[in-house]
């Protein structure tokens, strides 16, 4: 125990004298778990996880997509259960579609507590020190953090849900949850952000999703707490934005900002690509990619057509990701159905990054400074596309409204006016401009929780409040009801008073 206390006493003081990450006390084992995802949400959990392996902890990954680490101390499980294979599903469907598919949470916890690999490491879960869950629509891996410390990550930039679990209740005066906020903001656009900032953790946590989700879980685990009480016990959470990038929030010492964790310098580009690239000459190069879960064979034909013709007439080169050959393409044009996108981005002949502005590809054109043509689809595609634009990173196109010229224009625009280069070098110097790397962060406050025993001490004590006394609803009664009180008191003085006085002057009269 001596030994242990000393080991720690002299990471602290390692590494506060050398602002770098000493070397842990011990190895330890951590869970990290995102069974409902999709392979972007892997793309911010995998930095983290082979940061925590280069340290020599052992990481065990619970995930619904296939193996793609070759860390050797990382081991992947897929539970394979077809409800949530994001690749098959068409993003340019309407909205309701792609929320109807969550609708199918219900049936992975029904059945991924009896794949044979799950229950294993179920049953094993007390020999990890901490759980690692993915902060978005994984309520079903909860089961795994009772009685074991565990924190959350969330891929995007800001969880309203989270945040409160945690105690800290973000404004919805200026903290955006719908896709046509922006500064400054309408009474009517406040008015509906606090509408969705209430009614969407209501719809899913207590109307709809959560208690379909317990239900299933109860019937299996019938000693369990429920699930929100379980969530209650999270340690911190891991935040995958920046206030450099982004809206600066107030946060917590439990909320810990690590935005652009998986960006990287670049890395040579493969021979061939480098010299398409460079034989682009001074008119450079558009890369164009919809991420990894919009397929480009999902774009309706239309707007395909468009795009190509577009780039028939740029003078630019084109490199496009996309999964299947097309035909009648430009000599201008190469496609790929994969593409080293950071790589490609840090290329000083790359003049424009067409996206869906997904954000990790958001944090990756900012990074590498790169401008962007927007072309969102759906969920926060259209709130960071309007970020994006409103910081002058460049243009913002919408699908229903596209034309050829349109497209035309916006790239010759950017391409043309250095004022969209100069924002993102600009937010670029900002974003790396850290005492320490995103990445460093993550693994610090992993290893704190750990070695704090699930660190209480960064808990709020608004965390164990209700609504009501959070709100201070009752107290406000109480002061609702003095006032009352004393208003009634002083206008039963202020009648008697008056009683007494007009009485006499009515008796002085009678006299007179």
């Amino acid at each position: 125990m001596k030994l242990t206390k000393l080991c720690l006493i002299l990471v602290v003081l390692t590494r506060g004298s050398s602002g770098l990450l000493g070397p842990p006390e011990r190895s330890y084992k951590i869970l990290m778990l995102l069974p409902v995802a999709t392979k972007s949400h892997g793309n911010v959990f995998f930095p983290l996880a082979e940061a925590l392996a280069d340290r020599g902890h052992e990481i065990v990954m619970l995930t619904n997509f296939p193996k793609s680490s070759k860390h050797p101390i990382i081991t992947e499980i897929t539970h394979d259960l077809p409800y949530f294979k994001f690749e098959n599903i068409n993003m340019f469907g309407a909205a309701s579609n792609v929320m109807n598919i969550f609708t199918k949470l219900s049936f992975v916890a029904r059945e991924m507590y009896h794949v044979p690999a799950v229950k294993e490491f179920y049953q094993r879960r007390k020999e990890f020190d901490l759980m690692v869950v993915d902060a978005m629509f994984n309520e079903v891996a909860y089961p795994f953090v009772h009685n074991v410390p565990f924190i959350t990550l969330f891929t995007s930039a800001t969880n309203h849900r989270v945040s409160a679990v945690l105690g800290n209740v973000l404004n919805p005066a200026y903290v955006p949850f719908m896709d046509n906020f922006h500064f400054p903001a309408s009474v009517w656009q406040r008015l509906l952000n606090t509408v969705h900032h209430i009614s969407y953790p209501f719809f899913w946590r207590i109307w709809s999703i959560v208690p379909t989700v317990q239900k299933e879980i109860s019937a299996q685990f019938p000693e369990l707490p429920p699930l929100l009480d379980l969530e209650r016990n999270m340690s911190l959470t891991l935040i995958n934005g920046h206030f450099s990038t982004g809206i600066p929030l107030p946060l917590l010492p439990s909320q810990v900002e690590v935005g652009g964790m998986h960006c990287r310098p670049a890395s040579p580009l493969p021979q061939d690509l480098e010299s398409w690239i460079i034989g682009a000459g001074s008119a450079g190069v558009v890369y164009f990619s919809l991420g990894s879960v919009a397929r480009g064979t999902s774009v309706p034909v239309k707007y395909r057509d468009f795009l190509i013709e577009a780039f028939r007439r740029l003078p630019q080169r084109v490199l496009w990701k996309h999964e299947e050959e097309l035909e009648n393409l430009p000599d201008n044009v190469m496609i790929n159905k994969w593409l080293p996108q950071q790589d490609i981005l840090a290329h000083h002949n790359v003049k424009v990054f067409i996206s869906h502005c997904g954000f990790l590809s958001l944090q990756e054109a900012i990074y590498h400074a790169t401008p962007l043509l927007a072309l969102p689809i759906y969920s926060d595609q259209p709130r960071n596309a309007k970020l994006m634009r409103d910081a002058g990173l460049g243009l913002m196109l919408v699908w229903e409204e596209l034309t050829v010229d349109l497209i035309v224009d916006a790239l010759t625009d950017i391409i043309n006016d250095p004022k969209y280069k100069e924002n993102v070098i600009r937010k670029s110097v900002r974003m790396r401009d850290q005492l320490t790397s995103p990445r460093e962060r993550a693994v610090f406050w992993t290893e704190y929780v750990i070695r704090h025993r699930g660190a209480p001490q960064l808990r709020s004590p608004a965390a164990q409040l209700s609504w009501v006394e959070f709100l201070m609803l009752d107290i406000l009664l109480l002061l609702l009801l003095a006032l009352s009180l004393l208003l009634f008191i002083l206008h039963r003085i202020f009648r008697i008073v008056t009683t007494i006085l007009f009485s006499g002057d009515g008796r002085k009269k009678k006299s007179d």
